[in-house]
């Protein structure tokens, strides 16, 4: 689950984890009002679930409360398009209106969780405000690293070392390693995914402070936080993934033609392979489950059609905890009940497969049947092209 900035960093505050004071805005005269309070040197930032926001005219610099009113009027409303969004953009509703800083350098930290070593990995660098993937592509030795032992948490000779690492000395050196400890407790305690503070910055009176924060939540661990619900903003989510989930499908919108309804993700990620081996793209990532009855795959099939980019269905079940044959005719009776006007093909493998083909080939709804994996790839590739 992710969350806005403004959110983030209310977030971080409550753990001690300095910010620049801030607030959010929805109106430009609210703007106005919060830049007056403010000193009027302040930044105007738009507030989206997208990265490379300044590249794209969502963070503008006033120098007054009038001008910080101007830019948020232009701003709120505006179809904000950055490299994460994609061409299409995402809406500004409301921006985050800051105090200006008196910036002396700026420094990148995060932490996530590396799953090979199955620990958290504290990253730091002196390259502030520039995507960590091209750092690590360009200069990856800028990049420090701190494991996290899970049974003792943050060292504090780790917090040291990273700030040492960035070359923060005397006052910068104290508010680096007491922010480091604070954003380690932030993380742990709110089950975050990932935490990434970029850019970090150092002021010409030492103090550092993250002036942008981005935070993931774990998913899996929100039924302890149900405070969190609260943050969701449904406005930054695919339309379509936010209806899968009212039916706990697992559902991520692609850019292909080929509707995907798998079980299991493994075998969902496999079968996008397969579809582009095959010569086409798969529309959307859908895991239905283990079990896949009638009503799973309706609601399976009317999110897939929702998708007007949509030619050709894939269906791929492997039958373990659920038989082929009732997978077969949880199939034909959910889609006798739906005007389904693309081409299906239906692979279905495991426990009573043969039983489940001979439905499926003798029902009054045209599907075809891929008996195996390649063949069911095949067949719905040449569907689309037809």
């Amino acid at each position: 689950m992710k969350i806005h900035e403004y959110q983030a960093k209310e977030l971080l505050k409550k753990f001690g984890v300095e910010v620049p004071r801030g607030q959010l805005a929805e109106t430009a005269d609210q703007a106005r009002k919060i830049a007056a309070d403010l000193g009027g040197m302040v930044v105007v930032k738009a507030q989206i679930h997208a990265g490379g926001r300044g590249k794209g005219g969502g963070v503008r610099l006033a120098k007054s409360a009038d001008e910080a009113a101007e830019i948020a009027n232009k701003m709120i409303g505006m179809t904000l398009v950055t490299h994460q969004t994609g061409p299409d953009g995402k809406e500004v509703r409301k921006v985050l209106v800051e105090e200006g800083l008196d910036i002396d350098r700026e420094m990148y930290l995060g932490i996530v969780l590396d799953r090979s070593r199955s620990q958290l990995v504290f990253m730091a660098s002196t390259e502030g405000g520039v995507e960590i993937e091209k750092v690590a592509a360009e200069t990856p030795e800028k990049i420090l690293k701190e494991y996290i032992d899970p049974a003792v948490g943050l060292r504090p000779f780790q917090a040291r070392k990273l700030a040492f690492g960035l070359g923060l000395k005397g006052d910068e050196f104290k508010n680096g390693v007491k922010f480091f400890n604070a954003l380690y407790q932030a993380y742990v305690s709110a089950d975050c995914s990932m935490a990434e503070i970029n850019p970090l910055v150092v002021t010409k009176q030492g103090k550092v402070l993250a002036l942008d924060a981005k935070i993931n939540f774990d998913d899996n661990a929100l039924y302890r936080h149900s405070d969190f619900a609260e943050l969701r903003d449904l406005n930054e989510e695919e339309p379509l993934e936010v209806e899968a989930s009212k039916y706990d499908l697992n559902y991520i919108r692609l850019d292909g033609e080929v509707g995907c309804m798998v079980n299991g993700a493994g075998l969902a990620m496999a079968t996008m392979d397969m579809i582009n081996i095959a010569g086409s793209e798969p529309a959307n990532f859908l895991d239905v489950g283990g079990g896949a009855s009638a009503e799973t795959v309706k609601n399976g099939f009317e999110i897939i059609l929702s998708d007007k980019h949509v030619k050709a269905i894939l269906i791929n079940i492997f039958g373990g905890i659920v038989r082929c044959d009732r997978v077969a005719k949880g199939v034909i009776e959910a889609a006798s009940q739906m005007n389904i006007n693309v081409p299906v093909v239906v692979r279905l493998e495991g426990t009573n497969a043969e039983e489940a083909a001979k439905l499926l080939e003798e029902s009054d709804i045209l599907f075809e049947v891929g008996r195996t994996f390649h063949d069911a790839a095949q067949k719905v590739a040449a569907s689309v092209s037809r």
